[in-house]
């Protein structure tokens, strides 16, 4: 909790019965009797908590999948790689975090959402919603549609919020598997093919497109999800936007300008991009990019906190 004052001057503090009970003559003794009630002094913290712009604790980033190395998170968004094997079980839960999964490669792998066991097919996009049971696995190569490699996704999360939240709830079930019947398709699969078909259907040298629910809504109320594709040589709109993003670079290869950092990229690669740093992605020469992106969109318009730089910032003034 902090005292309201704005600046720091002299006061008196009172007992309960409202007689005087000290005189307060220099601000250190104010901030210490503040201390005392277990309280701090908002005008000592005024420039962290009013900046002039965004500050986010996050820098830009790019994680070579080479090395694979897991990558972390932006302020408020969680990505990781997850590797199962095959025949390995990722045990079952549910929790309040939303997830989706782009899936980078392997053959073979599944997973299971609340009663309806779905294949993993490469590049698709997967959404584990809020307090779903879920499970995933891989088949091995003995059965039908299964290998002796890996599958590997990249996971989104919106656990970061929970730090200022502390809401989040996990159970985990009391079998390896949530009981689950085959599905070839459903709701919350957005295959790639279909995407890819609509970044190449649009016009213009750069083209996003997002992943929606079949009625038009994001795919999570925190978190939202967009493809892109920029023809070989070309450049993409610079931005400077309040949300924070991760991409991966499903095909291509070539660098994005975050500020005044450059992040060069090839496929399999994924970066992040922290809030309010301008950026802007630059494709190489040799064949068209597409990119997958996660974001905090969905939530920063819903709470009124989305903002491009560009716009007139009287339209942001709020009744």
């Amino acid at each position: 909790m902090t005292a309201s004052s704005e600046a720091p001057g002299n006061g008196v503090a009172a007992n309960g019965q409202g007689k005087q009970a000290k005189e307060i003559a220099t601000a250190d003794e104010l901030i210490q009797a503040i201390k005392a009630t277990h309280t701090a002094p908002l005008w000592a913290q005024m420039q962290q908590l009013n900046p002039p712009a965004p500050n986010p604790r996050t820098v830009p980033h790019l994680w070579s999948y080479d090395t694979i190395q897991a990558p972390y998170t932006t302020d408020t968004l969680y990505a990781g790689l997850q590797l199962v094997q095959p025949r390995e079980t990722a045990p079952a839960h549910r929790h309040t975090a939303f997830a989706c999964r782009f899936i980078i490669e392997g053959q073979g792998g599944f997973t299971a959402v609340h009663g309806r066991r779905i294949p993993m097919r490469p590049r698709d996009v997967i959404v584990t919603p809020t307090w779903n049971w879920h499970d995933h696995g891989k088949k091995g190569a003995d059965e039908e549609g299964g290998d002796d490699a890996p599958v590997i996704w990249l996971d989104g999360l919106d656990l970061p919020n929970f730090v200022h939240f502390p809401v989040h709830f996990v159970e985990h079930y009391a079998s390896a598997r949530y009981p689950a019947e085959d599905a070839d398709d459903s709701p919350i699969v957005f295959p790639w093919d279909k995407m890819q078909k609509r970044l190449d259907a649009g016009e213009g040298s750069w083209v996003s497109k997002k992943y929606l629910k079949e009625d038009g809504r994001e795919i999570g109320r925190v978190i939202g999800a967009s493809a892109e594709r920029l023809n070989s040589g070309t450049s993409s709109p610079a931005v400077r936007e309040t949300a924070s993003s991760v991409y991966h670079v499903i095909e291509g290869s070539g660098y994005t300008q975050i500020g005044d950092k450059a992040l060069h990229w090839k496929q399999g690669d994924t970066f992040c991009i922290p809030s309010w740093c301008r950026y802007q992605h630059f494709s190489d020469d040799a064949a068209t990019v597409y990119l997958y992106r996660f974001d905090d969109k969905p939530m920063l318009n819903a709470l009124g906190f989305y903002r491009v730089e560009g716009v007139d910032v009287e339209t942001l003034v709020s009744d």
